[in-house]
């Protein structure tokens, strides 16, 4: 039996809708996200629907109760755990990225932070974060690691939330400008050692920051 490859299209961008809402906050931990419900607001029907909450299930971001599908998202000891990941991976991928980045990637790396820099000035936080998950992307890839490019662009990915928030925080983004261009030069230059000390700190600072915005 053959696949139904516009269905399985259809799912995965109603997945992509329901999951960026969940990460952004704006279906919060606890509510309940009923089959008509989501079907009426995306205008589709209910078996698309019904395929995307399975794989959010799947992932942690959604689970099966009595009253119905209800939204997991994201805790504060999620956001803990994820960093604790980023703290052991980074660095160590930073270092790969100095190793074994291509020139191309160098590039794209190059041509994100002008554009980060650029929304920075202008006080665009959405583009910046959006920029900030393009830039970690391309420095993941850069490793030369699969893995563990896989690993940390999903726990990125799914702490958006809290780093629009730490983002919105004082002079964060201008910081995080810094920091990334500081880990761009040290890939660039492909000095590892340094690469790998930047990015201890920025992850740290990242964790400090996300921490001192929950309080």
């Amino acid at each position: 039996m053959k696949a139904d490859y516009k269905s399985l299209s259809l799912a995965n961008q109603v997945y992509d809708i329901i999951e960026s809402k969940i990460l952004n906050g704006v279906y919060p931990p606890g509510e309940i996200l009923s089959e008509s419900r989501l079907s009426d607001e995306m205008g589709v029907s209910r078996t698309p629907v019904r395929e995307a909450l399975a794989k959010l299930v799947n992932e942690k971001l959604v689970t099966q109760t009595s009253s119905g599908t209800a939204v997991l998202g994201i805790t504060a000891k999620d956001a803990d755990d994820m960093y604790c990941v980023k703290s052991f991976l980074e660095p160590m991928v930073c270092r790969l990225a100095a190793r074994n980045r291509s020139d191309e990637q160098l590039a794209r790396m190059k041509d994100i932070l002008d554009q980060q820099e650029f929304y920075t000035e202008k006080g665009n936080m959405e583009k910046v974060k959006d920029l900030d998950t393009d830039f970690h992307d391309v420095m993941y890839a850069s490793s030369g690691s699969p893995t563990f490019e896989s690993i940390l662009s999903s726990v990125h990915h799914k702490l958006k939330k809290y780093r629009k928030e730490s983002l919105n925080i004082s002079d964060r983004s201008s910081r995080v400008m810094t920091e990334h261009m500081a880990i761009y030069e040290a890939i660039r230059d492909r000095d590892e050692e340094l690469a790998e000390k930047l990015a201890v700190e920025h992850v740290k600072n990242a964790y400090a920051n996300i921490t001192k915005g929950s309080k």
